[in-house]
């Protein structure tokens, strides 16, 4: 079991550094990151984004609230914006990771409605990318809830990639109705 701790692990990713770990939204420790709360099939039965715009692989984790996440996203060599973003050297896109950690804000949030809806952006503030991510790489998205409503949400998100912090930002939603899900 891989966990964020000052001990060495085998398997997993490697824990942030100290330095990183008292900037994070909230302590990994005891948290495993090669868990999964839920994988691709789950989160399409909660959120509606689907085909290259699914942009979650799992929930690592999550409270028992629904207040708090953690999801993941692997950066394949395979995807839509390798080819020009940028050629020669891929880099994921900064709205990319931050629609990643919307779908995992959308996901907590869908997981406390009655029925899944589609949450549109709103609104974006104290946004800061601070590292890049390329293919072969995983970007573990950290997922807190601000504010929450039925109707509307504000949560505020970083992207961990090779245990540093790649972005950070306040992202608020808002319900636009419920979604049929389907299975495609």
């Amino acid at each position: 079991m891989s966990t964020i701790s000052d001990q060495p692990s085998h398997a997993g990713p490697a824990p942030p550094p100290k330095a990183v770990r008292s900037k994070l939204l909230f302590p990994l420790d005891g948290i495993d990151l090669t868990a999964c709360a839920a994988d691709e099939r789950k989160i399409a039965k909660i959120n509606p984004h689907r085909h290259e715009m699914a942009l979650l692989d799992r929930v690592v984790w999550h409270n028992d609230q629904f207040t708090r996440g953690v999801g993941l996203k692997r950066l394949r060599e395979d995807e839509f914006w390798v080819k020009g973003h940028f050629p020669g050297k891929p880099m994921y896109p900064g709205v990319l990771m931050i629609e990643s950690a919307a779908q995992l804000a959308c996901y907590l949030y869908n997981s406390r409605q009655p029925c899944p809806q589609i949450a549109a952006f709103t609104r974006l503030d104290e946004t800061v990318f601070r590292r890049s991510a390329a293919p072969g790489q995983e970007l573990f998205i950290l997922c807190k809830e601000i504010k929450y409503s039925p109707r509307r949400f504000i949560s505020a998100a970083q992207g961990l990639v090779d245990g540093q912090i790649a972005f950070e930002a306040k992202i608020t939603g808002m319900s636009l109705g419920d979604v049929e899900i389907d299975g495609d």
